[in-house]
């Protein structure tokens, strides 16, 4: 087979096209998000075609779909695209002093509890620093950390069913708890019991299988029913609901963690212990984190120390990985 010669022969608007279409799974769609008319879309991946000399998407009645080739090329554009951004980004770091920019993964718990905590101390100590950040499934973000399109995941740290490559450094943990306003009379009870508990509704949130699974499981050791309970994706509805009534809820704390740090909500006291849920930083092996991420993992620390202290987290550490370690707290506190 003859040499392709893709180092000369690349161009970047050929990686651009390959990677709208993947994303959009059509001609028209990538090419409107392109800027371009769809037959130079056309062309250009017709021209891209003929360099490789393999089909890169079939059509299909619901659009475009990748071939084998498709998917490895994809791949490949990706991470240079990526780099390329990390080499934008690089250059302005050293034309503004103290800037540059980080890009984040999160999963939904993280992004509701301890990142804006985290941000807020970027913004305060290094103000020049831009966040990109993407929220989602561990499941959705890793391919972009593996392509460079992410610096760093923050969030739950599932155990991998296989090894992936990739470092996994728990910072904290992401409790299920029972949460419930100031002044809820559960509170009047000490110790409370099981039996107190289930004199109240229940206002629970639509989570992901994994965490919905977690959630399933504590209530199921409290003997709570969630068939008659009212359930709701939207976290300000949950909030509200929590601080105007009597409902109590079931969820990974730091979803409220705003209210826990402010003591409009509190954690009731579980009869039972709550199962163990590490959470923290997942990292690529051999890719140093630029300045601008270091810097967001230093503020991270910081909040994650102070949240600590505040006693909305464990401070030990069973051998599951449920909590902040004394060794992770020290290290959080630097």
């Amino acid at each position: 087979m003859p040499r392709r010669f893709l180092d000369q022969r690349l161009r970047i608007p050929q990686l651009r096209a390959v990677d709208a279409v993947a994303t959009h799974g059509s001609l028209l769609k990538a090419s409107a998000a392109l800027g371009i008319s769809q037959p130079a879309l056309t062309k250009t991946l017709h021209e891209l075609e003929d360099l490789l000399g393999t089909r890169l998407f079939d059509r299909h009645s619901r659009g475009m779909r990748q071939t084998a080739a498709g998917v490895v090329f994809l791949r490949a554009a990706r991470r240079v695209l990526a780099e390329l951004r990390r080499l934008d980004e690089e250059l302005d770091e050293l034309a503004l002093a103290g800037g540059g920019t980080v890009a984040l993964g999160a999963l939904p718990v993280a992004a509701a509890g301890v990142l804006p905590g985290a941000l807020v101390r970027l913004k305060a100590t290094h103000p020049g620093i831009k966040v990109r950040l993407r929220q989602g499934r561990t499941e959705d973000l890793l391919p972009l950390l593996a392509a460079g399109e992410l610096d760093l995941i923050v969030g739950r740290l599932y155990e991998p069913a296989m090894p992936d490559g990739f470092l996994r450094e728990p910072l904290w943990a992401e409790p299920i708890s029972v949460l419930a306003r100031a002044g809820h009379p559960v509170f009047d009870r000490d110790p409370v019991t099981v039996e107190e508990l289930r004199r109240y509704d229940l206002v629970l949130p639509t989570v992901t299988q994994r965490v919905g699974q977690e959630i399933e499981h504590l209530l199921s050791l409290l003997g709570l029913v969630p068939a008659a309970s009212m359930r709701s994706s939207s976290y300000g509805f949950i909030r509200e609901m929590l601080l105007a009534t009597d409902l109590i809820s079931v969820m990974p704390r730091l979803m409220m963690a705003g209210d826990l740090l402010r003591g409009a909500l509190r954690v009731v006291p579980l009869p039972v212990p709550a199962p163990d849920r590490p959470a923290g930083l997942i990292l690529p092996r051999g890719r140093a984190l630029p300045p601008a991420g270091r810097a967001f993992v230093e503020c991270l620390r910081g909040h994650v120390a102070e949240v600590v202290e505040r006693g909305m987290l464990p401070i030990t550490v069973g051998d599951s990985g449920g909590g902040i370690s004394d060794r992770t707290a020290q290290a959080a506190r630097r």
